[in-house]
């Protein structure tokens, strides 16, 4: 049994997604080393994976069961082909260029058929109840004007289940790009989902406060790695903002709602574990950090969540193995903290 209850975050960011994606790799790869168990998955060494809308659709992945119904369907860089192979398919344009602006004031950007038929290729008709471990998944319902969370362990007590590909589809309705999702459950009524990102783009205190009250867990009890999907610090320049109205305002305002959100909960879980005192068996203070660890980028230029040109694809590659790079020796303690015992 495991000395920690071990939480992994994944923030939205569309086709970013591939940047954690790829941190993820390596991670796997560690695991297998460590432990060498050449089959080792993410999902074996996390208790909880929690996330926003791309993060939401990995989520899914790594816990998805494959056929026996007990073990992960897919690798780390399975998951990471799944952005690199299908992402121009799902950001596929429906309409000419000519015609892009004009239908952008009506309608969303992309068609929801091709990420629906991406997600059904992948995750089948397995249910949220199947996942091979807990889960929280973020949306926001319109109607009723809530945060929703679909969670695994909910699921499990016959509380709303869902198909795993209508969660993905719901957590990644990101408003202006897809049209809101409209999910069913076994039983019940069905909910008007959209994007996690509009409240919880990084669900790190989300996942924690889940753990806390569902597990009841205290952070001295728990890790965590939050993985982000890379920020660019676009300006907004003052002259040009004054006198802008609701559509000039529309994509500024997401993008700096979401890197708002997750910096926020960055800083918020920063302060958690640095309140927590622990001793190791020598009564010598261990840095409390160490159970949080927070990897991001910072992109060298604007990089749009639904840029899925071949040379984009190629570069978010590069930044998510730099990061790993980067972050290598942190990952290499993480490991330790997710093998103790």
């Amino acid at each position: 049994m495991s000395k920690y209850f071990r939480i992994l975050s994944i923030d939205g960011g569309g086709i970013r997604g591939i940047i954690p994606a790829q941190v993820l790799v390596r991670l796997e790869k560690k695991l297998q080393v460590k432990t060498g168990k050449e089959n080792a998955r993410i999902a074996d060494y996390f208790d909880l994976i929690a996330g926003t809308s791309t993060g939401g659709i990995l989520a899914c992945v790594y816990l998805c069961p494959d056929s026996t119904g007990k073990k992960p369907k897919f690798t780390a860089e399975q998951a990471a082909e799944l952005y690199r192979k299908n992402g121009a398919k799902i950001f596929k344009s429906k309409w000419f260029d000519f015609t892009v602006v004009r239908n952008l004031l009506k309608y969303p950007k992309y068609s929801s058929s091709n990420i629906e038929a991406v997600l059904k290729d992948h995750v089948g008709d397995t249910k949220l109840s199947e996942l091979l471990k807990p889960c929280l998944i973020t949306a926001y319902d319109i109607e009723a004007r809530e945060t929703v969370f679909l969670t695994q362990h909910d699921a499990t007590k016959l509380k709303s289940n869902y198909f795993v590909r209508d969660v993905a589809r719901a957590t990644s309705a990101a408003p202006t790009f897809f049209s809101p999702a409209l999910i069913k459950p076994d039983s019940g009524k069905a909910l008007p989902l959209i994007d996690g990102g509009v409240f919880a783009n990084n669900p790190s205190m989300c996942a924690f406060a889940e753990v806390r009250n569902k597990f009841h867990k205290k952070a001295s009890d728990t890790v965590m790695l939050s993985l982000g999907t890379g920020k660019y610090y676009k300006s907004y320049p003052y002259k040009e903002a004054q006198s802008w109205g609701g559509v000039q305002w529309a994509l500024p305002l997401l993008d700096i709602m979401m890197g708002g959100v997750s910096e926020t909960i960055d800083y918020q879980m920063q302060q958690l574990y640095e309140s927590v005192s622990i001793l190791n068996d020598n009564e010598k203070s261990v840095n409390p950090l160490k159970q949080y660890l927070r990897v991001n980028v910072n992109l060298p230029e604007s990089s749009e969540m639904d840029d899925a040109s071949e040379v984009n694809i190629g570069k978010l590659v590069q930044l998510g193995t730099g990061a790993a790079n980067k972050h290598s020796s942190d990952l290499d303690d993480f490991v330790d903290l997710l093998l103790a015992k």
